[in-house]
């Protein structure tokens, strides 16, 4: 590999690549250009340096383990660096933009000695998309080369479409291990230690500066750090919504009618299950168009258009299986970039609920031999609980044709839902816009036993599922959701609604969820079709339980229950606003959802 000259004629670009060169110091420059061929040298080096084993049962398919203290992003060493501390607001970590860079700037100094600087020009959405925004990573990582390679739009074309004069997002990132002279990583996940980590994201720049991680979204810049966190400041100032969003597209197959749907979920509440849901009742066809990001702006129709933003899955392997979660399984059967699972002795991969049991003796994602003792319960897992795959949105067998859709796709609805085992029933609708934007805000998950320092039972909220992704104050956040309503005509408004597949009874989980999800989907796609049947309540508009299309398993007076208002679970709920949730926001909250939240009261009686 070797392309030191710049192949942009952007001034702005070119300058910017210099300056960083100069402050990084590394031994060479190379500009990606996004070829099959630029991917297999990248993965080569990978191997040759011990850093990549490949797979001899997935062609293509390789995997990489990492430094214990490089697993996961890190939330405690990411921050919003906005000049004014209550831009950020009471949910993000802020820090101070000038003491923050004066610091990082000490750390980048000579920082990718021994190691080339990669320069990648990535589109997040379709290549001249008008709802696609460009980046350009500069980076001394082949692994997070070859991941952008899969997760964005890379190369020559990006660009091209940039031009001389067109808009950038600058992404610097370094691995933070510098080498000496004749030194190599000695086949170990290069990385600094956690206090020199940082995720720096500079609001009004829109600059991206990440240092000393090379995994998952502490490096690849176009996801959570672009997509989310700076689209989120950028959406604000331009009128249009950067979320943390499933979309998928739904087919009556009877009169070949067609909804797109977004959904929102916290983690855990089975978002990418959904986005590649396998129906299972007749006559009903889902589609996947994105399963984690959306970008959605209001069309000149009066509709509200998305895209998917990402060109591929980066999914926890973990609880993936062919039960769970079919069309993700064999979207990873090739072209596949693995990373802290277990490996097989035949050279395939395995985690913990792939579905069975370990084939035999593994090495763990420490590199160390494993073998499974299902009789002790306290046995380290064989693959990290975040353990992950990057493949290519292509290879999933239901990806829709409308992925590669410049304008995107015209949502109808959007859906808000959390693991709530009691109070919030199967599914309600929004009795309009504003509502919505209340429903949304107040999105939580229960905390179970398994998290400690937390009281069992108690909500956490993670509205719009956005906790960790917006990129300013989110009390600004809700009242920009309100003004994005009325810029879009009332016929054109997406339906809102709030799903829950956890509630239980006696103990077990009341609705079987996966696949029977449909059933539920099925009722939306006819409330946005006009042909739904419904009743209203005080939390919104419910199924009838006679009219819905339940499963054999779950009995009809099971069903009752999950399509009722809990009352008095509601009134602890609206409590539990007041006091714990809403005055974090203090006056910024808006005042259309203070309004919401008394109307809510007031019906609930």
């Amino acid at each position: 590999m070797s392309c030191c000259e710049s192949p942009s004629n952007h001034e702005k670009l070119n300058a910017w690549v210099k300056e960083i060169a100069s402050l990084t110091e590394p031994d060479s420059i190379y500009w990606c250009d996004g070829t099959k061929a630029e991917y297999d040298e990248m993965v080569q080096s990978l191997i040759d340096a011990g850093l990549a084993t490949p797979l001899k049962k997935r062609p293509n398919s390789y995997l990489f383990r990492s430094d214990p203290s490089d697993v996961a992003r890190v939330e405690s060493r990411t921050y919003i660096a906005s000049k004014s501390k209550d831009d950020a607001g009471p949910t993000n970590n802020w820090i101070d933009p000038k003491e923050l860079k004066k610091e990082m700037t000490a750390l980048y100094k000579g920082c990718m000695h021994g190691r080339t600087m990669y320069v990648i020009p990535f589109s997040m959405g379709p290549i001249g998309s008008p709802i696609a925004k460009i980046g350009v990573e500069l980076t001394d990582s082949p692994y997070v080369v070859i991941n952008m390679h899969i997760m964005a739009r890379v190369g020559v074309k990006v660009l091209e479409v940039l031009g001389a004069k067109g808009e950038f997002i600058p992404c610097l990132h370094s691995i933070g291990k510098p080498l000496l002279s004749c030194q190599d990583d000695n086949g170990k996940w290069p990385c600094a230690p956690i206090d020199k980590k940082y995720i720096a994201h500079f609001p009004e720049e829109k600059t991206i500066w990440s240092y000393g991680s090379g995994y998952g979204g502490n490096a690849l810049l176009g996801k959570k750090c672009l997509a989310l966190r700076i689209a989120s400041v950028a959406a604000k100032s331009e009128g249009w919504l950067a979320e943390h969003m499933l979309i998928l597209k739904i087919t009556r197959e009877s009169d070949n009618k067609v909804k797109y749907i977004a959904a929102a979920f916290p983690s855990a509440c089975g978002k990418t299950n959904l986005a590649m849901l396998v129906p299972t009742i007749k006559g009903w066809k889902v589609e996947t168009v994105g399963d984690d990001i959306a970008w959605m702006r209001p069309g000149k129709d009066g509709k509200l258009y998305a895209i998917n933003p990402e060109a591929g899955f980066f999914g926890v392997a973990p609880g993936t299986s062919m039960d769970s979660n079919p069309n993700a399984m064999h979207s990873i059967e090739e072209n596949t970039i693995f990373t802290n699972v277990a490996l097989t002795e035949d050279g395939d991969v395995w985690w913990e609920q792939i579905g069975y049991d370990a084939p035999g003796k593994l090495i763990d994602w420490h590199g160390k031999e494993w073998v499974q003792d299902k009789s002790n319960k306290d046995q380290a897992p064989a693959a990290h609980g975040n353990s992950r795959f990057t493949a290519p949105a292509k290879q999933c067998p239901v990806i829709a044709p409308e992925f590669e859709e410049l304008a995107g796709v015209p949502i109808d609805a959007i859906l808000f839902g959390g693991r709530r085992p009691s109070t919030i029933p199967l599914v309600h609708q929004a009795k309009n816009w504003n509502h919505g934007v209340f429903m949304g805000s107040i999105v939580g998950s229960e905390i179970t036993a398994a998290a400690l320092d937390l009281k069992v039972g108690d909500v956490r909220r993670d509205p719009f599922a956005m906790l960790p992704f917006c990129g300013y104050h989110m009390g600004d956040y809700f009242k920009h959701w309100i003004e994005v309503g009325k810029k879009i005509p009332e016929a054109g408004r997406p339906k809102i609604f709030f799903v829950n597949w956890f509630r239980k009874k006696d103990g077990k989980f009341a609705w079987p969820g996966y696949g029977e999800n449909s059933r539920v989907l099925k009722w939306i796609f006819e409330q946005c079709d006009g042909s739904g049947k419904s009743v209203d309540t005080p939390i919104g508009l419910m199924p009838d339980p006679a009219n819905f299309d339940k499963p054999d398993s779950v009995s009809e007076d099971t069903l009752k229950e999950i399509l009722s208002v809990d009352v008095e679970g509601w009134k602890k709920e609206i409590a539990d606003i007041k006091q714990n949730h809403y005055p974090k926001f203090g006056n910024k909250l808006p005042k259309e959802l203070q309004e919401e939240l008394a109307a809510i009261e007031k019906r609930l009686g």
